[in-house]
């Protein structure tokens, strides 16, 4: 069904993106693509959708493949209808059931008389019923706007579709339509995706890195099995290796010191016996070249081993590094930090919530807070967070000192420099050296410390607002995160889900990833109607 050969993509400033990738599915075939952030996975299925020329290289399909991308601003101007390629199609049916029965028209049409049938299905399925296909896109949310897309599927019935991040806009019951679109659906899918509960359906798993591409014959549970044995082996190999490292080092010391007891022994001797002063100098010179090249042999060996190390290292996991380096002393378990009776808020004069919510938030605790796609989530956290009042009921805010982290990591300034942007946390007074051993431990070498920050991805977002936190020295009473794995990679969910874990404040998280929820320990959840 697909076929790729050698395939080389180059940015247009030259950069090198992937080289040489080859990846083959067959008919029926579901894979997960999986990576880091920018190695080049959606870029990839552009290029296999057709809407990117390669640099090199062969990509063969045996159908037209159907491409949902990860953003839709693209078609904000065009009408449901125009944006699923069928606007033409649907006049022309129209026009023939008016008696209009032209040659241009049947053309059109291509004898697909369930045409408008297709459409009213799976615009239902997909909750979209109340949606006119004459409506422009930009008034559609991103969830709505991701559901027309997977709506097509169904209308165009394609052989092969390649689906970037398709569940990121999507609340929890959409994500559990996708899955089950997914299991049922006999099109062959490439599936670009950080979901861990979507990728648990998919029947391979290719992971694309710069070495190239490394095909998992499993779903993800087989892929997570599979990469814990080969970081076991990494990790015994580099303890291996560091052995070898320090028998290197030991065996140069032992010979230097040997070298040198026989230079000395060799000199008195010489002198004893009292050789010309000449003789003796050509001795001498003959002894410290011996020295120096038994040095340069032991160097080199040692110098092949530290590279070899360091190399090896670069491979380890980076999750355990990336933990909260903050003083948690000042927090206290079961303190009460917000109490809510009978609040409500309302738009346009309409009570949001039914019934009225009446809750608590202690010191410790992790709550989810879930809901559908306007059920007022958003609305909560501002009134939790006193940035709102309700317009209904009574709140009580214990004083507290609360980092809100949302899916656009905000906090972040995007006029400032990294460096800039960590100093700004700086409370503590730590040293200048201080701060940039902490960004070099979420992965911002020296290299990256004059980067601007409007230049960095959501992970490295991620990634800085967790080192400012660990630069700030003081845990937080309360860290809010709204939907935080949404433009984040695995490795990166990983990252945070290690951090938040080691976290012992109270935690209140909106997010439709189950998975994340499990992984971070969710004790409660707080459920808007």
């Amino acid at each position: 069904m697909l076929t790729i050969q050698n395939l080389t993509y180059i940015h247009p400033n030259k950069d090198l993106l992937f080289d040489n990738i080859n990846l083959t599915l067959t008919q029926h075939d579901k894979a997960a693509l999986i990576g880091n952030n920018g190695t080049g996975k959606s870029t990839l299925l552009k290029i296999i959708a057709g809407n990117l020329p390669s640099s090199a290289g062969v990509v063969q399909t045996l159908a037209t493949p159907y491409y949902i991308p990860q953003l839709f601003g693209q078609y904000n101007h065009l009408t449901i209808s125009q944006a699923l390629q069928i606007e033409g199609k649907l006049k022309a049916f129209y026009q023939i059931l008016e008696g209009n029965v032209t040659g241009v028209n049947l053309e059109l049409l291509n004898d697909d008389w369930t045409l408008e049938e297709r459409c009213t299905e799976a615009l239902a399925y997909w909750g979209l019923e109340a949606f006119n296909l004459k409506q422009k896109m930009h008034t559609l949310s991103g969830g709505q706007k991701t559901k027309v897309f997977l709506a097509g599927i169904s209308i165009h019935q394609p052989e092969l579709v390649l689906l970037d991040e398709p569940s990121n806009h999507l609340d929890t019951a959409g994500r559990q339509l996708l899955c089950n679109f997914i299991q049922s659906s006999s099109s062959t899918m490439l599936v670009v995706s950080h979901d861990r509960k979507l990728l648990y359906l998919l029947d391979v798993v290719m992971e694309l890195s710069k070495r190239g591409i490394s095909v998992y014959g499993g779903n993800y549970d087989f892929y997570v099995e599979q990469k814990n044995m080969e970081s076991q082996a990494l990790n015994q190999e580099v303890r291996s290796k560091e052995k070898a490292l320090r028998k290197a080092k030991e065996l140069e010391r032992e010979t230097a010191e040997r070298q040198q007891k026989l230079d000395a022994r060799g000199k008195k001797k010489q002198v004893k016996a009292g050789m010309p002063k000449i003789m003796l100098n050509v001795m001498k010179n003959n002894a410290e070249n011996s020295t120096s090249r038994l040095k340069g042999i032991h160097a080199e060996k040692v110098g092949a081993i530290s590279q070899e190390l360091h190399e090896l290292r670069k491979e380890l996991p980076v999750t355990d590094k990336m933990k909260f380096g903050f003083d948690q002393s000042t927090l206290h378990k079961g303190k009460i930090l917000f109490t809510a009776k009978e609040i409500n808020y309302s738009f346009g004069g309409q009570l949001l919530w039914q019934p009225a919510l009446t809750f608590q938030i202690t010191s410790g605790e992790r709550i989810a807070l879930t809901g559908l796609n306007g059920s007022g989530k958003t609305t909560l956290i501002r009134i939790i967070l006193g940035e709102n009042e309700p317009r209904a009921g009574t709140v009580q805010r214990a004083y507290n000192k609360t980092v809100y982290i949302d899916q656009d990591y905000s906090l972040i300034n995007n006029n400032l420099k990294v460096y800039e942007q960590a100093q700004q946390f700086n409370s503590s007074g730590l040293q200048e050296h201080e701060i940039k051993i902490r960004l070099n431990r979420f992965l911002f070498i020296k290299d990256d410390w004059d980067k601007p920050c409007i230049a960095l991805s959501g992970g490295e977002k991620m990634r800085l607002m967790l080192c400012c936190l660990t630069i700030s020295n003081k845990a937080p009473d309360i860290i809010v995160l709204d939907e935080p794995t949404n433009n984040l990679d695995i490795q990166n969910i990983q990252i945070l889900t290690t951090a938040i874990n080691d976290y012992q404040g109270t935690l209140l998280v909106v997010s439709h990833d189950e998975y994340f929820l499990e992984q971070i320990n969710v004790e409660r959840i707080i459920h808007l109607r």
